[in-house]
């Protein structure tokens, strides 16, 4: 979502390349850049005033570090900057009580029922044990949705009588309480606009639950609308903080940068897919370091760890030095590629990769060296050398591929034990990777 913005602050830190020094005359043009990029990005006008001014103030006759060139060390002042904008540091869910009350504000459209299951699962996996409650009685399907979300991912939804959202409300704690669960998430109403039917209602849910914390869900498309919802929003009900949804679009990334400095409240969390495991902590460094093109490897690392099968990974490598890896395992692997999202995501997340690889072909592939795979029967996948002309075209017609692609991906597949086999036996990896279809 950052992609527009890093483009037009790289052009901004260009300016300051091969300058000796940082001076009012070399930066007036650099700061210009980085005022009208984040304008741009829908950032909001005080936000970006006060942000400019701060840059300016630290920026202007500043001597430049040995180890750093100007134009570094103004993507330092701009990075603390942004920082210091998004909130310096985790802003972590304060759950005191027992059980503990999360409620879930917004308008209409933001995502905010897909936001309250994701929290669940979140929560859930980190040892709670969770309920759902959805007190949206106005907006259709609305507690359909939720309780398909609980039972796919395995915690209870309370919807009570269907018509009343304070009754629901009350039945939901006291299920909480009688089935000792120790987390409630509160699905309230939204409108298509701040009205004070909405705002009279969510004050009044508010007042019953007594929560521990208040999370108004942010669509990140939004741009100053939100910010101007979020502002009437936290007057009301005195927000604890915000969930931004919809990282994984198109959108400016104006809102993100705004809602905190405007309302004073912190984004808690970002949704970045639709699927339930989509829910991550927000780390103002990280989101900096990603605006300013410099990547995320500490996020990298942290999806890896979350979403990799620790075992399945050990006992893949041990099959990798032995040598007895077959296609069913490389099977395995593309899987476990796509359960961390994106190429695109996952490569945006490392430093130094340039904004206009094409990631499509990429992708492409993968679903396809699945498909063939797929259509492979199980001694094909374990022993390919039994794979003749006349099963390839077989293989080719059930995976809506070609024979020659059907090749590719059997060629690269031999590459792949070859390099492996090399690794086991010198450990040398990188020289390798060429080729592979992934």
């Amino acid at each position: 979502m950052f992609e527009s913005l890093q483009e037009k602050l790289g052009r901004a830190f260009r300016i300051l390349s091969g300058k000796g020094r940082i001076t009012e005359k070399n930066i007036e043009e650099a700061v210009r850049m980085v005022k009208l990029s984040l304008l741009e990005a829908d950032v909001n006008y005080k936000v970006v005033k006060e942000f400019i001014n701060r840059v300016l103030e630290k920026a202007v006759g500043e001597e430049v570090l040995r180890s750093f060139s100007p134009d570094q060390q103004f993507i330092k002042i701009v990075r603390d900057e942004l920082i210091s904008v998004l909130g310096e540091k985790i802003s972590r869910l304060e759950l005191q009580s027992n059980p503990s009350k999360v409620v879930l504000v917004g308008l209409q459209g933001t995502g905010k029922t897909t936001s309250c299951a994701k929290l669940a699962y979140r929560l859930k996996s980190q040892g709670k044990k969770p309920l759902l409650v959805a007190a949206d009685v106005y907006r259709p399907a609305a507690i359909d949705q939720l309780e398909q979300l609980g039972k796919q991912i395995g915690i209870p939804v309370c919807s009570g009588d269907r018509k009343n959202p304070l009754g629901i409300i009350r039945q939901g704690i006291e299920d909480a309480t009688r089935n000792v669960n120790d987390v409630i998430v509160f699905d309230t109403a939204g409108r298509l606009h701040v009205d004070e039917d909405m705002m009279s209602e969510v004050r009044e849910i508010v007042k019953i639950v007594k929560p521990d914390e208040v999370l108004m869900v942010v669509d990140s498309m939004m741009g100053q609308d939100a910010v101007t919802s979020a502002n009437k929003f936290n007057d009301a009900l005195e927000l604890s903080g915000f969930i931004v949804t919809k990282l994984d679009g198109d959108a400016r990334g104006g809102v993100i940068l705004s809602i905190r400095h405007v309302t004073g409240k912190p984004v808690k969390f970002v949704g970045i897919s639709e699927k339930v495991d989509g829910l991550e902590v927000f780390h103002p460094d990280r989101v900096a370091g990603r605006i300013l093109g410099m990547g995320d490897v500490l996020g990298l690392v942290n999806k890896i760890q979350e979403r990799v099968d620790a075992d399945k990974a050990k006992e893949l490598e041990e099959k990798f030095m032995k040598n007895k890896f077959d296609l069913e395992d490389f099977l395995a692997q593309l899987q476990e590629i796509k359960k961390m999202g994106s190429i695109a995501d996952l490569l945006e997340m490392v430093p130094g990769v340039p904004k206009d690889v094409d990631v499509g072909g990429g992708e492409k592939n993968i679903a396809k060296t699945e498909a063939i795979i797929n259509s492979m029967t199980k001694v094909e996948r374990r022993n390919p050398r039994v794979i003749d002309y006349s099963r390839k075209q077989r293989i080719a017609k059930g995976s809506g591929t070609t024979v020659v692609e059907v090749n590719r991906v059997l060629k690269s597949f031999d590459q792949m034990k070859v390099m492996f086999k090399k690794m086991g036996k010198k450990g040398k990896l990188l020289k390798e990777l060429k080729g592979m279809p992934f």
